[in-house]
């Protein structure tokens, strides 16, 4: 990279540092589960050896590590003031199984030595041709026989109509000296061109795709996404043969549910069939203009083991992986072990209909487990006591069923079970790592984010900010309410119930103990407590 435009890039994630947080679709234990279901065998995460490439702050490599203590993580970042951000938190959360230094991605080589899995999200778009094509050699030369790499970043068709946007931004917003007056410049355009777009121009439709983009994004993401100096979106057939000229082969998308033709209905399945003759690339380019998509998030492999990747699912690899979900009845009635249908919200709002007794039983199973995750014969045996079924008879329905909601992309996978707590326990707790990075945050800081057990992100609560340094499983429930007695005495908290403040000793205390039952509930439900 020009060192002109490396200052320039530089400048831009010192100025304003990207948002640095936890990406589930990269998270390593998904990457491992993915390479399964394809047909291969990738290394276990626990003890695995990771490297990000844009690694920012390490929001979504120090979780992993967080995790897994005898795995090794390093990730690298051309930003030093996202380096020692990290660096800061790496500190607080007192771990030493993870290294984060500020480096160019280009002058990685064979020293790093080699590492399972390979993450670069938010990266490879928004560096110039000579940086991508470093990325992809890293990816290569880095990459362990049996790993795995995600790389995510932009792609056309979607993308061209966005391109019209991003310039119009950098037509006014570009040539401003600081970071808030390119982006109040770049609005400025944007609200211009709102009220003057004719109805029917090409220029109107593509201002109703983004403008909602735009309005509901903070300020990094538009800095970074729209008015950086790097923006280089590509076709996704065009991405996987620069893989291929470096000896990697596409496995999978990071998003499952996309790469399945069935989910697009029948109009789209059959002629996709007949036209890509087996080509699961050309299939998913296919797709990619049908639906007009913008980002893509891809697994790659070493080209040698390709042979061995297989995309029709097969029984026993479904029956080996972990399983969750969450199912929730429309309407707020409980579901039911009928043969009645019942319409339910399933994960990332999808609409499932569950019809058969064993679908519901399945759908209760795995609802009442969550965030825990259930092998296939947990769910099995589950099915057949909440049915009344012999196990011969619920089997082939709760596979087939597994497999329809895993090509929707309504389930969670795992290779090992997720370490959540599947009830409350008497002395509940969170990992240590989990605690100190809390502790960490300013009290002055209006939201606390902290990444689950999933690899999410997950807002807390004011109660449940205030609890959580404690759950080191050392307090119990009573001592839990006392603590937050003695806050609300030091008027640091305020119990209200009828918008009234408790002030009765007696009701202060029933009312804690209350309070701290539902904010541990909470906490369990949103996979921060351990098992």
């Amino acid at each position: 990279m020009p060192d002109s435009l490396t200052s320039t890039l530089t400048s831009y994630y010192d100025a304003v540092p990207y948002d640095s947080h936890p990406f589930p679709q990269s998270a390593v234990e998904h990457l491992e589960a993915l390479a399964f279901l394809f047909g291969l065998e990738a290394p276990p995460p626990q003890k695995a050896r990771v490297l990000e490439l844009g690694c920012a702050a390490g929001g979504n490599l120090i979780p992993f590590a967080t995790r897994h203590p005898q795995a090794r993580a390093v990730g690298v970042d051309l930003s030093r003031v996202q380096a020692a951000q990290g660096a800061a938190a790496l500190d607080q959360a007192g771990l030493s199984n993870i290294e984060l230094k500020a480096f160019n991605i280009a002058d990685i080589d064979a020293s790093f030595g080699l590492f399972d899995y390979i993450v670069c999200h938010g990266v490879y778009s928004w560096v110039p041709g000579p940086v991508q094509d470093a990325i992809l050699r890293v990816c290569a030369e880095n990459l362990a026989p049996g790993g795995v790499v995600y790389v995510s970043y932009n792609v056309y068709p979607g993308w061209k109509a966005r391109e019209i946007v991003r310039d119009a931004m950098i037509l006014r917003g570009g040539p401003r000296d600081t970071p808030e007056e390119k982006l109040s410049y770049a609005r400025g355009m944007l609200e211009f061109l709102e009220q003057s777009a004719r109805p029917d121009s090409v220029l109107r439709k593509t201002l109703e795709e983004t403008m909602p983009i735009v309005r509901n994004s903070g300020n990094y993401y538009l800095l970074h996404e729209f008015l950086e100096p790097c923006n280089e979106p590509c076709y996704f057939k065009e991405f996987v043969a620069r893989a291929e000229a470096r000896g990697l082969a596409y496995l999978c998308d990071a998003e499952p549910s996309t790469m399945f033709v069935q989910n697009y209905g029948e109009k789209v399945r059959d002629p996709l069939l007949r036209e890509c003759g087996g080509s699961q690339v050309m299939m998913e380019q296919y797709l990619d203009f049908l639906v007009n998509r913008t980002f893509r998030q891809t697994l790659l492999v070493k080209q040698g083991n390709a042979a061995n990747i297989r995309y029709r699912l097969e029984v026993p690899r479904l029956r080996a992986l972990e399983f969750a979900g969450v199912f929730r009845v429309d309407g707020g009635e409980a579901l039911t072990i009928d043969a009645r249908e019942q319409p339910c919200t399933a994960l990332r709002d999808l609409k499932v209909t569950l019809r058969l007794p064993a679908h519901k039983a399945v759908a209760q199973a795995l609802d009442a487990s969550y965030p825990c995750s259930m092998s296939t014969e947990a769910l099995l045996a589950a099915v057949v006591t909440l049915t009344g079924e012999p196990h011969a008879a619920v089997e082939p329905i709760v596979l087939a069923m597994l497999e329809e909601l895993l090509i929707l992309g309504a389930l969670r996978i795992r290779r090992t079970p997720v370490s959540a707590a599947a009830s409350v326990s008497a002395l509940p707790q969170v990992l240590a790592p989990v605690r100190r990075a809390l502790a960490g945050l300013p009290a002055s800081q209006a939201t606390a984010v902290l990444c689950n057990q999933w690899h999410e992100p997950v807002s807390l609560t004011v109660l449940e900010r205030s609890l959580l340094p404690l759950l080191d499983g050392a307090h119990t429930h009573e001592a839990l309410a006392a603590f937050l007695l003695d806050e609300v005495r030091a008027e640091r908290l305020r119990f209200l119930k009828d918008d009234q403040p408790l002030t009765d000793p007696s009701a202060l205390h029933a009312f804690a103990q209350e309070q701290v039952a539902q904010a541990l509930q909470s906490l369990r439900r949103k996979a921060l407590l351990t098992a």
